[in-house]
C-alpha cells in the first residue's frame, strides 16, 4: 500500500514531503531543474526524467477527473457539476506560480462541465471567478481536492463523489 509506505517514511522528524499530488508547482522545483538539464544534458538525465514524470502528473489527474465525470454522467444521465478546491501550488498559500491546479482547472473547463473554483487563500483568480468553498461543495456533484488547504480537512463529503489529489482523505 503506497499510502502506508509514505506515512511510514514521513515519520522521520525532518521528512514530510512524500505526499503525491497532482503535480509540481512553484518557481524553484518546477523551473530550476530545467536550467541544469539545459546546461549539462548528459550529467542530468535523472533530473530530466524526474521532471518529465512530474510534468505528466497533471495530465494524469485531468484524465482521472474526466473519467469519473463521464461515469457520473452515464450513471445519473446528467452532466455533473464539479468543484475544484485549491489553486495554489502548495497548501495554505496564495502562490499560484506554475501551479498544476491551474492547468487542471483550465482543462476541465474545456470539457464543458459546470465548474466551481475555490481557494480560500485567493481573493481573485483572473481567469475564472472564485466562489466560497462551502458554496462550491454544496452546488457540486463531484469534489476535486487539488491542494491540502487547512480549510479542507474537516469537510463532510459523504454524499459527494470526491477525487482527492491532496492526500487529505487518502491518509
Amino acid at each position: 500500500n503506497t499510502n502506508s509506505l509514505i506515512k511510514l517514511a514521513n515519520l522521520h522528524p525532518r521528512v514530510n514531503i512524500l505526499t503525491p499530488g497532482c503535480g509540481v508547482g512553484g518557481h524553484c522545483i518546477a523551473i530550476d531543474p530545467w536550467f541544469l538539464v539545459d546546461s549539462s544534458p548528459e550529467e542530468s538525465k535523472l533530473i530530466k526524467t524526474a521532471r518529465e514524470v512530474n510534468n505528466q502528473k497533471n495530465k494524469w489527474a485531468i484524465l482521472k477527473i474526466k473519467k469519473i465525470a463521464e461515469e457520473f454522467k452515464q450513471k445519473y444521465n446528467k452532466d455533473p457539476s464539479i468543484a475544484c478546491l485549491g489553486l495554489s501550488y502548495k497548501p495554505n498559500s496564495n502562490d499560484i506560480r506554475e501551479s498544476p491546479s491551474k492547468a487542471i482547472v483550465n482543462a476541465i473547463k474545456k470539457f464543458g462541465f459546470k465548474l466551481y473554483i475555490s481557494d480560500p487563500n485567493l481573493i481573485e483568480f483572473e481567469e475564472y471567478p472564485l466562489v466560497q468553498y462551502k458554496k462550491a461543495i454544496n452546488k457540486s456533484d463531484i469534489i476535486v481536492i487539488l491542494v491540502a488547504h487547512k480549510e479542507f480537512f474537516d469537510l463532510d463529503l459523504n454524499n459527494k463523489v470526491k477525487i482527492d489529489f491532496s492526500g487529505i482523505f487518502n491518509n
